[in-house]
C-alpha cells in the first residue's frame, strides 16, 4: 500500500448563494418581519438603490457565477410585495434576501470513487474518476460535491485543478410512482385510511400539482385527524426530486447537491455511488445516501447517466431503514442486490427486484469478529467485481471508538458466502491523520479500480481526504489465503438474527 500526495482540506472560502429570509414573526408593529424589510428598501432613494447595488456586486459578483440573476431569482418570493418596483429595485431586495453559504468550511470527508462516463482525451493507460465527496459547512449542514482526476497507467493520483465558482442547479418536477409513495407512507406512520382515499385519485404515476389537488379531498375532515397525514405526504413529495445543471455552462467541480427534500434540512451524508451496468449494456451511476433532518434519518437513492441531472427518490422496505446501503455494480441472478447493516451493528445482504424498494429479509452475511470491529462493523462502499469474486471493502469500529478499514471477497456466484477476510486492518490512520474534527476515523464510502491498482479514497478524522493505493493481484491473494474466521472466533457464538418486514 502507498498513500499518495493528494490531500483535499477544507475551504472556508467556497460559497454559495442561498436564500435568507427573516422570520416572519409578528413585530411590535402588527406587520410581518418581512414586509417590513421590504417596505424600508422599496422607501430607499434611486440613488441610494444604485450605490447599495453597485457596493454589492462589488464585494461579490466575482464569488458567484451570475450574481444578479440568483438577486432576482430570490427575490421572487416577495413578488406580492414587489408590484411596480423596476429591476434594480428587485435585485436589492433579493440581496437583503440572499446569504452566501461556506459549505465546505468544516469538513470535505467520506469520498465515494467512479469511473467517469466521459474518458475522451484521456492518456492511454490512464482513468478518468469522479469523487463525490460530503461536504460540512456552516451550521454543520452535508451537500454533496465533486472533484475529477486522472489515475494514472502507475497508479498515481493525480487531481484537476478545483474550479472556483459553485452552483445548486435548478428543481425539477418530479413524477411520483403510487404504488412506492403509498409503502412509504406506511412506513412513515400515516393513516393508511386517509393515504388510499388520496392516492385512489391517482394514476400510477402523478405529479406534486396533482398530488395537492387530490389532497383536498381531506378538506371536510376536521383538522387535528387529517394534519399528520398530509404533512407526511406532503414531505415525502418534497423528498422526491429532480436536479438538473447546465452542462453548458458549469463543470462537475462547480456542482454542488444541496439539501432540498425537508428529510435533508440538516444535510445529505455518505453517498455510496456505483457504476452500474444494465442489462443492456447501458450505464446507470446509482448512489445511496441518507437525508437527515437532525433528528430521523431517510434513506435515499440518487440516480443520474451524466452527472448533470440527478433524480432523488425515498427507498422503501423493512431493509432499508439505516445508514449504509451499497449497490453491486449489477444485478446478480437477475435480481437487485446490496450491502447494508439493518441491524446497526452487523453486514448484512440484501435482494430486490426493484433499486428502490428492499422489502425482502436481509440475511446475515457478517458480524464483528476481529478485536479491531467488536463495537460494529458496515461496508466501505459498493462491491467491486473481480476474477477471484466480489471485493468489500469493510469498516471496522474498535476500541475508543476508533475506525479502520478492512477487506473481505465474496464468491461471485453466491455473494452470501464469503471466501476471503483479512485478519488484519486493511488501512487505520497514521499518527499524522489520527487528529482533526472526529479523532481516530479512516473511513470510505467506495474505491475503484484501474488494471492492477485499487485507489481507495478515504476520509481522514471526519475533516478531510487522502488516497491510499493497493495492488489488486496482492490484495486477492491474501484475502484468498485468509479465510474466515472460525464461527468460534474468540468470542461467543451468536447469530445475527435476519431482518424481516414488520
Amino acid at each position: 500500500m502507498k498513500r499518495s500526495d493528494a490531500v483535499l482540506r477544507p475551504d472556508s472560502a467556497r460559497v454559495v448563494g442561498r436564500p435568507h429570509v427573516p422570520g416572519d414573526d409578528p413585530s411590535a408593529e402588527g406587520v410581518p418581519r418581512l414586509t417590513l424589510v421590504v417596505e424600508r428598501i422599496l422607501a430607499l432613494s434611486d440613488d441610494e438603490v444604485r450605490r447599495e447595488l453597485e457596493d454589492v456586486h462589488r464585494r461579490f459578483a466575482a464569488r458567484h457565477r451570475d450574481l444578479d440573476t440568483m438577486l432576482l431569482r430570490n427575490a421572487t418570493r416577495v413578488d406580492h410585495l414587489l408590484d411596480g418596483a423596476d429591476d434594480d429595485c428587485r435585485r436589492l431586495v433579493g440581496a437583503y434576501l440572499t446569504q452566501e453559504h461556506a459549505y465546505q468550511s468544516a469538513a470535505v470527508t467520506n469520498p465515494s470513487m467512479v469511473a467517469a462516463p466521459d474518458q475522451s482525451g484521456v492518456a492511454p493507460g490512464d482513468k478518468r474518476f469522479v469523487l463525490s465527496l460530503r461536504m460540512i459547512g456552516e451550521g454543520h449542514i452535508s451537500s454533496m460535491g465533486f472533484r475529477t482526476g486522472i489515475v494514472t497507467a502507475a497508479g498515481e493520483v493525480v487531481l484537476d485543478e478545483a474550479a472556483t465558482l459553485t452552483e445548486t442547479g435548478e428543481r425539477g418536477v418530479p413524477v411520483y410512482e403510487r404504488r412506492h409513495f403509498a409503502t412509504k407512507l406506511r412506513e412513515l406512520g400515516a393513516d393508511v385510511s386517509l393515504t388510499a382515499r388520496v392516492l385512489d385519485q391517482l394514476g400510477r404515476h402523478f405529479g406534486p400539482t396533482e398530488l395537492e389537488d387530490a389532497i383536498s379531498v381531506l378538506d371536510a375532515e376536521p383538522r387535528a385527524v387529517t394534519h399528520e397525514s398530509t404533512k407526511l405526504m406532503r414531505w415525502l413529495a418534497a423528498s422526491n426530486y429532480l436536479l438538473r445543471f447546465e452542462a453548458a455552462t458549469s463543470s462537475l467541480q462547480e456542482r454542488l447537491v444541496w439539501p432540498e427534500g425537508p428529510f435533508e434540512s440538516k444535510g445529505l451524508e455518505d453517498a455510496r455511488f456505483v457504476e452500474f451496468t444494465e442489462v443492456d449494456g447501458s450505464t446507470t451511476y446509482y448512489g445511496t445516501y441518507t437525508a437527515y433532518d437532525g433528528f430521523e434519518i431517510l434513506p435515499q437513492l440518487i440516480e443520474t447517466n451524466d452527472f448533470c441531472t440527478f433524480e432523488m427518490s425515498t427507498l422503501s422496505g423493512a431493509s432499508a431503514q439505516n445508514k449504509g446501503m451499497a449497490l453491486f455494480p449489477r444485478l446478480v441472478d437477475e435480481t437487485y442486490m446490496s450491502l447494508s447493516r439493518p441491524d446497526r451493528e452487523n453486514l448484512h445482504l440484501l435482494r430486490s427486484s426493484d433499486p428502490r424498494a428492499w422489502h425482502h429479509p436481509s440475511v446475515p452475511l457478517r458480524m464483528p469478529k476481529r478485536a479491531w470491529e467488536i463495537i460494529q462493523m458496515g461496508n466501505c462502499g459498493s462491491p467491486i467485481e473481480t476474477e477471484a469474486g466480489w471485493l468489500v471493502l469493510t469498516h471496522g469500529v474498535g476500541p475508543l471508538r476508533t475506525y479502520r478499514i478492512g477487506a473481505i471477497l465474496l464468491d461471485l456466484a453466491q455473494p452470501s458466502r464469503i471466501i476471503g477476510d483479512l485478519p488484519e486492518p486493511l488501512l487505520e490512520a497514521s499518527e499524522e491523520e489520527r487528529n482533526g474534527y472526529v479523532p481516530n476515523v479512516v473511513y470510505s464510502c467506495g474505491g475503484m479500480v484501474h488494471d492492477d491498482h485499487l485507489v481507495v479514497p478515504y476520509g481522514v478524522a471526519d475533516q478531510r481526504t487522502s488516497f491510499a493505493v493497493y495492488s489488486v493481484s496482492e490484495l486477492l491473494e491474501a484475502l484468498l489465503a485468509s479465510p474466515p474466521p472460525s464461527p468460534r472466533g474468540g468470542f461467543p457464538e451468536r447469530r445475527a438474527q435476519p431482518q424481516t418486514p414488520s
